[in-house]
């Protein structure tokens, strides 16, 4: 390309009258750029931005390793891996008399619908490490009876009854009292190492022990709704508990295949991204057209299996009174299910008929954009593999932000408190010490009878665990800023280098070497702290949302319309707000990495200058992303159909390799978000690489006007669609002009 280029007096024209009309809004948007002789692009000098903000964020790094170092001095994983008995010792722990005893058991387990629970933190019963759950139903007065008979019915018995307590002879009333044993043991099973009811449906009735109402040592009657009542919130995990066994089954039995799915992503996301080097606008209207057929056949293929179902009994059932199924077959017999299908794909498909038929040309300079980011991409191709830096980034940040969250969570000593079976004793949740309980007068008051001091969570008295809240909300602003600049560092890096292809004269000759790694460098260099300050905006109004979702959850029990409104206004004004702000920060790095301004100015000048083409923004900005989500669609729908047919073994050839699974969607669903996660990184720098050439170019508009002195920089075929596309806009204003004259 020749370092000068003139252009047509037409095109000069167009750039006059474009110029003009956009030079006086009706609103103030800022000057236009004006002409600088010594501007290069991203490679001018620089200085340090934002250097405050910088060692703000600095400081605030080596204080998150400093707390992440005192959360694991304090903080013991082992609390929040394994169940506590009422002791304080770990149920499972090696070195410990409870070794051999990795689950808990509740003396009582009716006493866990005590509303005392919710304050406590902790069930107001003795609990016990054992070493398996009864599987039989007894009472401790039946036991009695059955001793004189066999010693085995002890010996089974006091396995649940605390450790060193071996009279079985001891009258009920002063061992209920004691707490030496329980008072009745029913069939249970694990859950989350902790022994619960075994619930069984008999003819549509809930049983325990085939029984429905049954007698404690008392003589008191009880029923399983009672039972069911005091595991509620835990029972009904169980079914969701086999269902990730199994589907952790399902893992192992096809990581290789589900590897092999993800790898044959990659190789089609890297031929679809050469293809587009090359052949972008057939692929395009190729990859559009492939859509819409898609499409206009889903339509019809769910037509037919609705009409197939209309007389169907039983097909006429919602949705939502069939609930959460692990089998997809029970969906596809509902009618219901296509009839949305159907409407989904309707809406889908007459929004890209309508973009094509209303917005053809700027899909034609949406397709010229990304040819023009092809080639870009093809000069710099170390650009495609720079998001498994941003990965890398992103999974230590995940990591260290999980495992010093579980720490602080885990900090503290055991705290000790009085549990009473009496709500009028005075000292009931006071703290105590197990060492000196009995010895003080607590346990001996006539309101504390049967009073015991057990263990109830873990926490302390210091600073340090006064404010473990607000270490944890800290944790999680600082985690939030992390992933945010490691975004806004993989966006900055990349806006400089398709900057400093945009900006060249001769194209591949004045490229400077090596753009992706200055680029980079000269964000870490000089404006990490203009990323650090941008990440720094979103992360706050994240936390916000987060803490909005936080008090929407404890708020779901209160009967109160107003409330509602009120959370749900504020829910989506974060929302929009946190959309615009991060569609900013995009701009403002882009900026930043071609006029190394701070923050705030890049963030200014990005707002007026898309404000001052806000038609052409608008459009071409969604027309662009549209055709890329159709790419990332058109890809992890292609793999995810090849998936389908592979693991519902609908491929005779190698039916025999293929797994015996328990759900054939746990693979497939992998594979089909994998594929879609690996098509969005690479088409996420194409994106980028499309905004920023954009940008490029409209700032090029209000600064050079194609001359000798003032030179274009935009190759001649994005300039030629370009200005074919606004002499045309600007013929239908002046027609439209002319009839209303007329009419006049």
């Amino acid at each position: 390309m020749a370092p000068h280029r003139y252009i047509p007096s037409s095109a000069a024209a167009v750039r006059s009258e474009t110029t003009a009309g956009a030079a006086a809004p009706a609103l103030y948007y800022g000057e236009p750029h004006k002409f600088d002789p010594s501007f290069r692009g991203p490679v001018c000098r620089r200085s340090c931005t934002d250097v405050l903000c910088c060692l703000i964020f600095i400081i605030v790094i080596l204080s998150y390793v400093a707390l992440g170092i005192v959360a694991w001095l304090h903080g013991d994983p082992r609390k929040v891996l394994h169940p506590t008995d009422s002791y304080g010792q770990f149920c499972g722990q090696k070195g410990t008399p409870n070794a051999k005893k990795p689950i808990l058991f509740y003396f009582n387990i009716l006493k866990c619908a005590n509303p005392a629970i919710l304050i406590n933190l902790q069930c107001p019963t003795t609990q016990m490490c054992v070493s398996r759950c009864p599987d039989r139903f007894a009472t401790y007065s039946e036991m009695q009876l059955q001793h004189k008979l066999s010693k085995s019915y002890w010996e089974y018995y006091k396995q649940f009854c605390k450790p060193g307590f071996n009279d079985p002879d001891k009258p009920v009333s002063q061992v209920l009292r004691d707490e030496d044993c329980p008072s009745m043991i029913i069939p249970s099973r694990p859950f989350l190492q902790r022994c619960l009811p075994d619930f069984i449906t008999l003819n549509g009735t809930v049983t325990v022990a085939n029984r429905t109402r049954f007698k404690d040592a008392l003589e008191m009657p009880r029923s399983v709704t009672e039972l069911q009542h005091a595991a509620k919130g835990i029972t009904g995990l169980v079914d969701t508990k086999e269902m990730g066994v199994k589907i952790m089954e399902d893992y192992a039995k096809s990581w290789s295949w589900i590897l092999i799915g993800l790898l044959i992503s990659l190789a089609v996301s890297l031929v679809f991204i050469l293809l587009l080097r090359f052949t972008a606008g057939l692929l395009l209207w190729t990859t559009i057209i492939t859509v819409i057929l898609l499409l206009a056949y889903g339509m019809w293929y769910c037509s037919m299996e609705w009409s197939r179902l209309r007389h169907r009994p039983g097909s006429d059932v919602a949705i939502v009174e069939v609930g959460l199924q692990t089998d997809l077959q029970v969906y596809l017999q509902l009618r219901q299910t296509w009839i949305i299908l159907l409407v989904s794909m309707g809406l889908t498909e007459a929004s890209i008929v309508l973009m094509l038929i209303f917005l053809r040309r700027r899909v034609q300079v949406a397709i010229a954009l990304l040819r023009e980011a092809s080639k870009a991409i093809g000069h710099i191709m170390s650009t495609l593999f720079f998001p498994v830096v941003t990965f890398l980034l992103l999974t230590v940040c995940i990591s260290y932000w999980a495992v010093t969250a579980v720490y602080l969570a885990s900090s503290g000593e055991a705290i000790y408190k009085v549990m009473s079976p009496n709500v009028s004793c005075p000292y009931a949740n006071s703290t105590c010490s197990p060492e000196t309980f009995n010895r003080t007068n607590i346990s001996r008051s006539a309101l504390c009878l049967g009073s015991q001091c057990l263990f109830a969570f873990y926490g302390g008295e210091t600073p340090y665990h006064q404010y473990l809240f607000l270490l944890q909300l800290s944790n999680l602003l600082v985690f939030l800023w992390l992933v945010n600049f490691s975004l806004a560092l993989e966006q900055c890096s990349l806006a400089g280098a398709f900057a400093s292809y945009y900006w060249a004269k001769r194209k591949p000759q004045d490229i400077p070497p090596c753009p992706l790694f200055s680029s980079f460098s000269r964000a870490i260099r000089f404006h990490t702290g203009s990323l650090a300050f941008g990440a720094l905006i979103l992360s706050v109004v994240q936390l916000l949302r987060i803490v909005l979702e936080y008090l929407e959850q404890k708020l779901k029990g209160v009967d109160n319309s107003l409330s509602r409104f009120i959370m749900c206004c504020l829910k989506c004004c974060f929302w929009c707000l946190e959309k615009f702000l991060r569609y900013m920060n995009h701009n403002a790095y882009i900026m930043v990495a071609i006029y190394g301004k701070n923050f705030c100015t890049s963030a200014r000048e990005a707002f007026f200058l898309l404000m001052r083409n806000v038609v052409r923004v608008a459009v071409l900005d969604r027309v662009t992303d549209f055709l890329l989500f159709l790419g990332k669609v058109l890809i992890a729908g292609g793999v995810g159909v090849f998936a389908f047919l592979f693991f519902t073994k609908k491929i005779p050839v190698i039916q025999e390799e293929i797994p015996n699974l328990n759900y054939y969607w746990v693979p497939l669903l992998t594979v089909v978000i994998g594929a879609y996660l690996i098509a969005h990184g690479f088409f996420s720098v194409y994106a980028m690489c499309v905004d920023t050439l954009f940008l490029c170019f409209l700032l090029e508009q209000e600064m050079n006007n194609g001359s000798l002195a003032r030179p274009y920089h935009i190759s001649s075929t994005l300039w030629k669609t370009i200005c074919g596309l606004l002499r045309k806009d600007m013929n239908r204003k002046r027609h439209k002009a002319k009839r209303k004259t007329l009419a006049f």
